[in-house]
């Protein structure tokens, strides 16, 4: 049987169906994709190729990028930074860097509390700690101890919450292949999915902190001592809802020096096409592929 995690208020609630707000879209229609990139302390034009492609692979999606100015650009080229969410079903970070000026903060909150879909990749979860809007829309990120709570799930498959000023801040050890374990395998996102699979070498994080309010974790992975890691099983893909938006996170993914391989995946690949398509519509019609790994290969 399966048991689900939803985190409201700071209080746990178990067995809560998933978010069930009106489909925007149909199956039939085109959705449409927006990534914002620019800035990353990531390879992010390698990243945002890939996030492109996989999303039009699909045949679900239409995709736009917009990018903000370039590191060292005068304050003048954000007034060109204008984002259209409005016009978009969906909204794919792909952004680490400068605060967006407030009139851009302002309309991603009022887009996602209204019904719009956003999704967060790998260092997007980095960003703007001193947003607190931002914060609450993807319920953890990469933050310090003091920051707020942590989430991890144990071996029984509770919810151990973690109060800030207590445990670990966000890191992450060495590069290397690790195992991926759903914990709601009946989520649109992860249904049909194994229930384990092996995720190629990439950056596992651990100790992501934030408010973790309505939140729902969808698959962890052990984050192995020896390695650098916390002895826990941390989560690396959850939903948040957020008004009457819904947000996808997916930490996994890490693009840099030359190296794609953790974003290159059937995994990453159906992950980021399912968890677009719930975040637009809330449902899923995208089926999972053939060629998904299994969990030892």
């Amino acid at each position: 049987m399966s048991r689900r995690f939803w985190f409201a208020g700071g209080l746990l609630m178990a067995g809560v169906a998933c978010l069930a707000l009106a489909p925007r879209a149909t199956a039939a229609d085109p959705l449409r994709a927006l990534i914002i990139d620019g800035r990353n302390n990531h390879d992010w034009v390698t990243t945002t190729a890939i996030l492109k492609a996989d999303l039009e692979q699909s045949g679900r999606f239409r995709v736009d990028v917009f990018s903000a100015p370039e590191v060292g650009a005068p304050d003048t080229a954000w007034e060109g930074f204008t984002p259209r969410f409005p016009i978009h079903d969906v909204v794919v970070l792909n952004y680490n860097g400068e605060l967006w000026p407030k009139s851009v903060r302002e309309a991603l909150e009022a887009y996602v509390w209204g019904g719009g879909g956003l999704v967060v990749i790998h260092a997007a979860n980095n960003a703007f700690p001193d947003w607190p809007a931002y914060n609450d829309m993807i319920g953890l990120g990469w933050r310090g101890p003091d920051f707020g709570d942590r989430i991890t799930i144990d071996d029984s498959n509770q919810v151990v919450r973690t109060a800030k000023g207590e445990g670990p801040g966000a890191g992450h050890g060495a590069r290397r292949p690790f195992q991926v374990v759903v914990r709601d395998p009946e989520h649109p996102i992860t249904k049909g999915m194994p229930l384990a699979w092996l995720h190629a070498a990439d950056e596992l994080y651990h100790g992501q902190r934030g408010p973790a309010k309505n939140m729902e974790v969808l698959a962890t992975a052990h984050s192995d001592k020896a390695n650098g890691g916390t002895d826990a099983n941390e989560p690396l893909v959850w939903v948040v809802s957020y008004g009457k938006g819904r947000v996808f996170v997916n930490v996994m993914g890490h693009v840099a020096g030359g190296d794609a391989q953790a974003a290159q995946g059937a995994d990453f690949r159906s992950l980021l096409q399912r968890g677009a398509e719930w975040a637009a519509t809330g449902v899923v019609t995208i089926p999972v592929p053939k060629d998904f790994p299994t969990a030892v290969k």
